[in-house]
């Protein structure tokens, strides 16, 4: 999953997590499920760690493991069976599943699109139009920043051309931006705001929610997984959707699960705090506050595959239904 970044390089970790609910029993009693999860460990994942942690996958007879890989890496893996389960963006779940890759989209855990353009406080940039002849930077043209930033230029009736583009493949934009080498960068709403904050520079933040409804990393998972271990797969659901209501009354259980889990974040707690605030955030919209967490709106979701088809890049040539692309079967 492509929003979880750092402001160093680094290479794609592959990194597992084992079950950790003290008095589990055997695992032959309990039904196995890999579960993959974005880039790197990251506070960001605080549910799934917090859900282990407290043995909420145990007692539901699940018996659960943590891969850690990036986006394009997960939906494969995905739809070969090889993880059962895991976080992906809506936006790789669409041209993936139009391309043949079989899964679906089966509950929403970003609510909010995270992906973001940012600029530094004081600044004359607060809205899509205002990016016109700026010095922007972003890691590639892929991904989901990519699709965001196309449906924020397209609605002041810009496109990329209009700007002048930079590429930081080693995720280096926010450091650029902070520096005065671009004016803007793309970024996640729970990641470069928040880390620059607490450098002491404030950024305004553009947001393409209500521009284009592109839809959020949610669960993901394979149609033949889905048959073979529909029940364990709507407990592990379930699970998770109880993590994040209890993290959001309390968000510093998921901080200390978060630091049990991957030691490393222990080195700067508050940061991880920060983090996991901005992230529970934009777990919830108006939609999940009417509907529950997890909730998809399939309507918006239609509106996305359209928008996608019109890319000139192609990603998507053949589009499926909404309809096709997600399933509520494991919701709640």
């Amino acid at each position: 999953m492509l929003f979880v970044r750092r402001f160093v390089a680094g290479l794609a970790v592959i990194a597992i997590v084992a079950g950790c609910g003290a008095g589990a029993a055997s695992p032959s009693t309990r039904t196995a499920l890999k579960v993959g999860l974005g880039y790197i460990p990251s506070v960001q994942f605080a549910q799934f760690y917090y859900a282990d942690r407290q043995g909420y996958y145990r007692d539901a007879g699940l018996d659960v493991t943590f891969q850690n890989g990036n986006d394009a890496e997960l939906t494969t893996l995905i739809g070969q069976g090889a993880v059962d389960i895991g976080i992906s963006d809506g936006t790789s779940v669409i041209p993936a599943a139009s391309q043949g890759i079989p899964i679906k989209y089966a509950a929403t855990i970003y609510s909010q699109f995270p992906s973001i353009v940012l600029a530094k406080t004081p600044a004359a940039i607060t809205s899509a139009a205002e990016l016109k002849g700026r010095r922007l930077g972003t890691p590639g043209k892929y991904g989901s920043s990519w699709v965001m930033l196309q449906a924020l230029l397209a609605s002041a009736g810009l496109t990329p051309d209009d700007l002048t583009i930079t590429l930081y493949p080693d995720f280096g934009q926010a450091v650029a931006l902070s520096q005065g080498q671009i004016d803007a960068a793309t970024g996640f709403a729970n990641n470069e705001p928040v880390q620059l904050k607490l450098q002491g520079v404030d950024t305004t933040v553009l947001h393409v929610d209500q521009i284009t409804p592109l839809p959020g990393p949610g669960l993901v998972v394979g149609t033949s997984t889905l048959a073979a271990k529909h029940d364990a797969l709507k407990a592990f659901v379930a699970t998770t959707l109880r993590a994040m209501q209890e993290i959001k009354a309390d968000p510093q259980k998921g901080v200390d699960a978060s630091i049990a889990a991957v030691p490393d974040l222990g080195t700067n707690p508050s940061l991880q705090r920060a983090i996991l605030d901005a992230t529970i955030a934009i777990w919830s919209s108006p939609y999940t506050d009417a509907h529950g967490l997890g909730a998809i709106d399939v309507s918006a979701w239609q509106k996305s595959v359209d928008f996608m088809h019109s890319l000139p890049d192609g990603a998507v040539p053949s589009p499926l239904p909404a309809e096709q692309l997600v399933t509520t079967e494991l919701l709640p």
